[in-house]
């Protein structure tokens, strides 16, 4: 059986950069924690937490003071490649914690965006999903400027009774076809709105060579964690040229009766992947 890698998979700059840095932190042994998981991937985040990176879900579970600590011993908290909303920020100062921002710089600039849209007065449209730690952050810097701010999933949730000024930005793993879908339908309504195309790059490379890998193998393997949006983009992206599309988050997941019959199998990895699980998969599927 012929496995084939898609163009573009796995791991995207914004992921790397955040790994990188906190590496940097933990390589010392200094105590580090991370607001949430760093990166939408369960294994990655396992990992980091066994090498001292512990995730917690909100500063104040951080149990810390200087004069328990002592001089010195001031922990790091990274922020995850999603972002967080500013008074999350504005909390782990005031707790006097060192401040890792591994922000993907994608997000930071959708935040910057949205908060500008805010400043300009425009009523600002999110196209993301509703309590994705991106677009909770999205919403609060837009907020913060002093904008009222709608979240839509798709055309169908645009609130009715809208009127311009209107901003819209993305959250950056978005199908740009979606986008594009919920500007229309504004327009159609009689709208002018500022679009700021927040959609990252990455992703929409990832899902052009995903869906051009798809159309032309028996069966596709998509990697990446199950709470990982562009992951289950990319696996929705496969199927709809390529029923026979399997969404897993390791090489232990994989069936052999599931590929009988195929002569070719595609892969592809979700930006959260990094390269060693992609190899564990492609190497137990060469084996079938």
């Amino acid at each position: 059986m012929e496995v084939v890698r898609a163009k573009r998979a796995g791991a995207c700059y914004g992921v790397q950069r955040a790994l990188d840095m906190a590496d940097e932190v933990i390589a010392d042994g200094s105590i580090a924690y991370t607001l949430g998981p760093l990166i939408h991937n369960p294994q990655v985040v396992a990992d980091l937490a066994e090498r001292g990176a512990e995730p917690v879900d909100d500063v104040a579970a951080i149990e810390w003071t200087p004069a328990r600590e002592g001089e010195g011993e001031i922990p790091s908290v990274v922020i995850r490649s999603h972002g967080v909303t500013p008074q999350v920020l504005d909390a782990v100062r005031e707790r006097g914690f060192a401040v890792v921002d591994a922000t993907c710089p994608h997000v930071s600039r959708a935040q910057k965006a949205a908060a500008e849209l805010a400043r300009e007065g425009c009523r600002v449209i999110v196209v993301g999903e509703e309590g994705h730690p991106e677009v909770e952050g999205l919403t609060a810097w837009a907020r913060q400027a002093g904008g009222k701010v709608d979240v839509v999933a798709s055309p169908a949730d645009i609130p009715a009774g809208l009127y311009d000024p209107v901003g819209v930005v993305a959250q950056t793993t978005q199908r740009r076809e979606n986008l594009e879908a919920v500007v229309e339908t504004l327009r159609e309504a009689g709208l002018d709105p500022q679009v700021k195309n927040t959609i990252c790059s990455a992703t929409r490379q990832r899902q052009e060579a995903a869906a051009e890998l798809a159309a032309n193998v028996d069966a596709m393997v998509v990697i990446g964690g199950r709470n990982s949006s562009n992951t289950t983009r990319l696996a929705e992206v496969c199927a709809l040229t390529c029923p026979r599309t399997f969404h897993i988050e390791s090489a232990d997941e994989l069936e052999p009766p599931a590929f009988e019959g195929c002569a070719r199998v595609g892969v592809t990895a979700g930006a959260s992947t990094p390269e060693n699980q992609i190899a564990a998969v492609e190497a137990f599927l060469k084996t079938l």
